[in-house]
């Protein structure tokens, strides 16, 4: 039996309506690791926007910036006049400045990416379920289909039933059981 044809015309179908239909129709999995494949596309730049945004947004990133900052600020306060960045610590601010510009942007790349990586797979789940739709729709109308094979099986059994009991009926009403 084969799946049921789509209600709609094909031409009218998205591409990834066409991409479960046929899927649907030759019967193979729909199902793959989109992750991956976008993984794999990822240029050089965007592997170390990755990596930068994950290291930037560790504990281990803060606990080293609070370590340097600590370090920086114990140094030149002890160096009092003297110090290469005395107390307001301009130099320091101007780091921390030239850190959030940079570091900013390049989180921002990472976030956009995986929100392409959230669609990616959203469509794919959306491939997915479609399909599984469709072949839970098949599967009903293919148990339904056996169930009125069933019933019609059935009639015709009780039909044949009734026929011998209505002969077995009259050969009884023609030939009394005799009296023992």
């Amino acid at each position: 039996m084969q799946p049921p044809e789509p209600p709609r015309d094909p031409r009218e179908l998205d591409a990834q309506e066409r991409r479960v239909v046929e899927a649907l129709r030759a019967g193979t999995a729909i199902s793959r690791d989109v992750r991956q494949a976008l993984d794999d596309q990822r240029t050089f730049g965007e592997r170390i926007a990755d990596r930068i945004a994950s290291f930037g947004g560790s504990w281990t990133f803060i606990l080293i910036c609070l370590g340097v900052f600590g370090v920086w600020i114990a140094f030149n306060a002890s160096l009092g006049r003297g110090a290469f960045d005395p107390f307001p610590f301009i130099l320091l601010n101007l780091a921390l400045s030239m850190l959030a510009a940079l570091q900013a942007p390049v989180i921002l790349m990472s976030q956009n990416r995986q929100a392409a990586r959230d669609r990616a797979d959203a469509a794919h789940d959306y491939e997915v379920n479609l399909k599984a739709e469709l072949e839970i729709r098949y599967l009903h109308e293919k148990l339904d289909l056996l169930r009125e094979r069933q019933w019609s099986e059935l009639v015709a059994m009780q039909q044949q039933q009734i026929q011998l009991l209505e002969r077995l009926l009259s050969e009884a009403r023609r030939d009394p059981p005799s009296a023992a």
